[in-house]
């Protein structure tokens, strides 16, 4: 057997080397041309979380429309690749890998529970994508790979508690879903309450997508709080309203703060089964501004007049103008170019005017609480003078220490 280098060498004729030549060069030429760029969108379709999450998606798919009908961003146009949660955390996490894995997108918007954006959190961590979550949450948490376009603690559950202590009462029942959320927000009303001098009459929570209140309910009537605080989500909102209204529980008398039903769940849950009641968010469809306006008209006029938006559905919107927003600063779609890009980026949107705060990668954002009337529009009947900054963890609250 024969030694030596020679042996090693593999030789090509003149055309087969410039055959292969050529096919890289096409291959080369064609990912430089490739003028499209895709973005994840993941939401449940399926499931207790559908009947919310749903309008989200919609309002997520109408921005990239818009900005598509534009040309795109940075002259690229872009491709959604949609997923479904299927209303359960293993399956976002499951799904967001395929997005970035599979699919290759440079960035995901979508879901609506913490136990998704949590289950969520840890794949865009891995992979160091970006997530652009949409929802108001229980706060504690400030991940460099995720953008939070709904409020912190601080721009609801608080300024909400401080006017239900004001205007109806010290005693409240607490409702929830028995998940992250409710049981974080409740432990920073219960000591909120404990700071004010209120108290707890009750505190309930149900499975995810649970309709059995009957028991609850006569505990409500029993106790005969001041108002109810509930942090119920998705589908069980629509059996907790039509327990109340059949037991007679009178919003006049014991009403109801609503902090994760949306605007767009009236429909679902019956008009008369919650008008009289109320709702802490940071957008209110009736908002009087010309982006609100052309949001409103192109929405319905895509997905039906009947439609509603919501805090959540608007939030879903404005998070892809944001992205787009950063994308364009950045001058790139890379994940860490973007990122910082969106530090104290400021945005028109139809809620009025927000910025990323850079430090938490919250947004500054106006409080607004409003009541739900007999037609089902929400009447805005308290609001913050301005934007109020992000405080994720409470620290500026000295009774909140420890939580």
């Amino acid at each position: 057997m024969q030694s030596g280098t020679n042996m090693n060498k593999i030789y090509f004729p003149h055309r087969c080397f410039s055959l292969i030549l050529a096919a890289l060069l096409f291959v080369s030429c064609a990912k430089k041309d490739d003028n499209t760029v895709k973005v994840g969108i993941l939401h449940s379709e399926t499931g207790s979380m559908a009947v919310s999450e749903i309008d989200v998606k919609r309002a997520e798919l109408l921005a990239i429309e818009e900005i598509n009908e534009k040309g795109g961003v940075l002259g690229h146009i872009i491709v959604p690749v949609e997923e479904d949660g299927q209303s359960n955390p293993l399956v976002f996490a499951e799904k967001a890998t395929k997005l970035i894995e599979s699919d290759k997108v440079a960035t995901i918007f979508g879901c609506w529970t913490s136990d998704s954006r949590k289950a969520v959190r840890t794949v865009v961590e891995d992979h160091y994508n970006l997530l652009w979550y949409p929802l108001q949450y229980e706060g504690m948490e400030a991940s460099p790979n995720i953008m939070y376009i709904g409020a912190a603690p601080n721009q609801q559950i608080v300024p909400a508690i401080d006017y239900c202590f004001e205007n109806f009462g010290k005693s409240m029942y607490l409702v929830g879903s028995d998940y992250v959320f409710p049981h974080t927000a409740n432990r920073i009303i219960k000591a909120q309450l404990k700071f004010l001098g209120g108290k707890v009459a009750g505190e309930q929570y149900v499975q995810m997508g649970g309709t059995d209140f009957a028991g609850i309910v006569q505990d409500i009537v029993k106790q005969k709080p001041d108002i109810i605080i509930n942090t119920l989500n998705g589908a069980s909102n629509i059996a907790f309203f039509k327990k109340l209204h059949e037991l007679g529980v009178d919003p006049a008398v014991t009403p109801v703060m609503n902090f994760s039903v949306g605007e767009s769940d009236i429909e679902d849950i019956g008009v008369g089964n919650i008008a009289g009641n109320y709702m802490a968010w940071n957008y209110f469809e009736n908002i009087e501004s010309n982006k609100n306006q052309r949001l409103i008209t192109k929405y319905k006029q895509k997905y039906g007049n009947g439609e509603r938006i919501g805090d959540p559905v608007e939030a879903g919107y404005m998070a892809v103008y944001l992205w787009a927003e950063a994308c364009k600063k950045a001058g790139t779609f890379d994940t860490e170019a973007v990122r910082i890009a969106a530090k104290g980026l400021s945005f028109v949107a139809p809620e009025g005017l927000v910025a990323i705060e850079g430090s938490n990668q919250h947004l500054s954002k106006k409080v607004r609480i409003g009541i739900i009337k007999d037609d089902g529009q929400i009447e805005e009947i308290w609001a913050s003078a301005n934007a109020v900054r992000p405080d994720p963890y409470l620290s500026t609250y000295a009774w909140a220490r420890g939580l």
